[in-house]
């Protein structure tokens, strides 16, 4: 959903090779970040590996989040790091002008040449990377802003299989597997601590919402409802299903903090190092 990023659409039926966002998006995110459970979820496993890596750091330490969209994430580290002080950086001004309410040093800028010197212990990339065509060029680019030995925290959309109507909507160029996101992690030259699908209880409903969208999209009155139509749908918060799935999904929580992979999940996480 964060949008610091270049490069051109490569998803399947991508309508407009230039964009890497709908910027329509940011006003509803905003009013709607703190609620939804899927947000309150990723926020939750973020929140515990950033204070995890906090833990060993000393005061002053300083947090990038790359692509830090309307700012909800940015109150999560600061939360999670404590005494860290944390920047934030979106190539979209319409997103930083919802982002500046956070208080917090902000920047607007290409994801594949920021404009900052590798002074970072920990870099965010939450829900970046499939926006961006050279995704490789955006990893090297946050490698060489770590010092050593500084970590990369990352969550990204797993299963290609699961694409849909969304992912169009939301201009991204992929969905990942856990072995794709290995690999390029290690080409940048990261070490991976940790990776692991989560969201895990979302897989069924996930797939069965995307399955009765295309059924939808597949009758006379579904082709004159846009991407965007029927992505605003799924971010809808439903009170009794969204308070629902925010509590099942507290189950993953505990897992994740003792780091234990998950076999599938609607999303992947990870924690990466620059050891040198």
């Amino acid at each position: 959903m964060s949008s610091a990023y270049s490069g051109q659409r490569q998803g399947k039926g991508a309508a407009d090779a230039t964009s890497s966002y709908d910027p329509r998006f940011f006003a509803h995110l905003s009013e709607i970040e703190q609620r939804h459970f899927w947000f309150r979820s990723r926020n939750r496993f973020i929140e515990v590996l950033a204070n995890q890596v906090a833990r060993d750091l000393p005061a002053g330490f300083r947090i990038l989040e790359v692509g830090c969209g309307v700012g909800s994430v940015l109150g999560v580290l600061q939360r999670a790091c404590g005494s860290g002080v944390v920047f934030g950086v979106d190539l979209y001004a319409e997103a930083l002008t919802y982002a500046r309410r956070t208080d917090r040093r902000l920047a607007q800028a290409d994801a594949t040449a920021l404009p900052f010197p590798a002074a970072f212990a920990l870099v965010g990339l939450f829900d970046v990377l499939e926006h961006v065509s050279d995704d490789d060029a955006v990893l090297r680019e946050v490698y060489r802003l770590l010092e050593p030995p500084g970590r990369l925290l990352l969550t990204a959309p797993a299963h290609p299989a699961l694409w849909s109507h969304f992912d169009e909507a939301a201009c991204h160029c992929r969905r990942y597997s856990k072995k794709e996101l290995e690999q390029k992690l290690s080409r940048a030259g990261f070490r991976i601590e940790y990776m692991t699908y989560c969201l895990s209880l979302l897989v069924p409903f996930v797939w069965l919402r995307r399955t009765i969208g295309k059924l939808i999209t597949a009758t006379p009155l579904g082709r004159t409802l846009t991407p965007h139509r029927l992505a605003e749908s799924e971010l809808r918060i439903v009170p009794v299903v969204n308070g629902l799935l925010t509590w099942l999904l507290t189950l993953e929580s505990g897992l994740i903090t003792r780091r234990i992979a998950l076999p599938v999940g609607a999303s992947l996480l990870a924690l990466a190092s620059r050891d040198r």
